[in-house]
């Protein structure tokens, strides 16, 4: 079996060189690592897992824990983007990833430091928390075990925070309705225990301000991120605002709810409502009419989240918090209040 001293000498670098540029080090020239891969591809190289692991004290595997994951939310496909980016980064830096899956009543039972160290990870990326979660205490009380929180925000030496930038893609969502001509805008909102929630929230609010439109507590129903809960949200909407031409919605989930609630009372969008969603889902392209949304790209910010847990683990001086941009697709699902009718 070829070791890593055979791999160095038949690169011709140092065994050390070897290590450092296997493991994603960023101090090995770009060149050589090259070489160094390319080499062990050709000696067929494979590292004993198990003696480094005896000799550094550490798996080299890394959990990964989603929150609420169920078949309704499925449609979505997010929670599946972001685990695409994390296994991606993490293979490429010889990581392994091991994925568990919680909710708040699993949370009571076994605590975050108990699940961790049974199964024997380095450190841990969590996602779906909800802010009052079990979890998330433990993780901020804990100083000593890295962990990286894909949008919840935390602070800490050895805590991590990946997420985009929900307050200036709510802004953008708002003000193409504002653009459009659109004053009486609602909003769809998640719930009140997501950290996005609050984010979108304030960029609603914040937009709707700046342009001299009063914000109205009213006109924001919570759809709990679920299609039953948009088609909800958007009857309510209907029934008791009527003078609302523009909504705002803070998951295209819930949109996908809000426009079979449309449909049914006999009205269409963009025809008499306009819809903004957040997320742009898969779906989004391809639904009837197709979404005007936020673009976020979750499978971006597992792939940061990775990175920068393995920083955490590797010691690494890094930006403890990554906020990655996002972009308004304009679709079919908004029009100019010129053309909206009313029934």
């Amino acid at each position: 079996m070829t070791t890593i001293k055979d791999l160095a000498q038949y690169a011709g670098v140092s065994v050390t060189t070897v290590s450092r540029a296997l493991n994603g080090y960023y101090d090995v020239n770009e060149e050589t690592r090259k070489k160094i891969i390319h080499a062990a591809k050709e000696l067929n190289y494979r590292p004993n897992v198990l003696a480094r692991s005896l000799v550094t004290k550490k798996s080299r595997s890394i959990g990964v824990i989603f929150s609420e994951i169920n078949r309704a939310g499925a449609k979505d496909a997010l929670a599946f983007e972001i685990l695409c980016g994390i296994n991606d980064r993490a293979s490429e830096l010889n990581y392994e990833i091991m994925l568990f899956s919680t909710n708040p009543k699993k949370q009571i039972s076994k605590s975050y430091g108990d699940l961790c160290k049974e199964r024997n990870v380095d450190g841990a990326i969590i996602s779906g928390l909800r802010v009052q979660d079990p979890y998330l205490q433990e993780v901020t009380n804990d100083t000593n075990f890295p962990c990286v929180l894909i949008d919840i925000p935390a602070e800490g030496s050895n805590l991590g925070h990946v997420t985009t930038d929900n307050v200036a893609g709510a802004a953008k969502a708002v003000l193409h309705l504002i653009e459009q001509g659109h004053r009486h805008i609602a909003m769809i909102n998640g719930h009140n225990d997501a950290a996005v929630s609050q984010d979108r929230l304030a960029g609603y609010r914040i937009t709707l301000e700046a342009h001299g439109i009063p914000f109205r507590p009213e006109l924001v129903l919570n759809g709990d991120f679920s299609e039953e809960g948009g088609s909800d949200a958007m009857y309510r909407i209907m029934l008791h605002h009527p003078e609302i031409t523009a909504v705002f919605s803070a998951s295209d989930l819930m949109v996908l709810g809000a426009l079979r609630a449309v449909e049914r009372s006999g009205r269409k969008v963009p025809e008499m409502f306009s819809i903004v969603g957040y997320d742009d889902i898969a779906i989004a392209s391809y639904c009837s009419p197709k979404l005007t949304t936020i673009h976020q790209d979750r499978y971006e910010m597992g792939y940061q989240a990775a990175q920068l847990l393995i920083d955490l683990l590797e010691d690494r001086h890094v930006n403890h918090k990554i906020i990655l941009q996002n972009e308004l697709m304009i679709r079919e699902s908004t029009a100019p209040l010129t053309i909206v009718s009313k029934i």
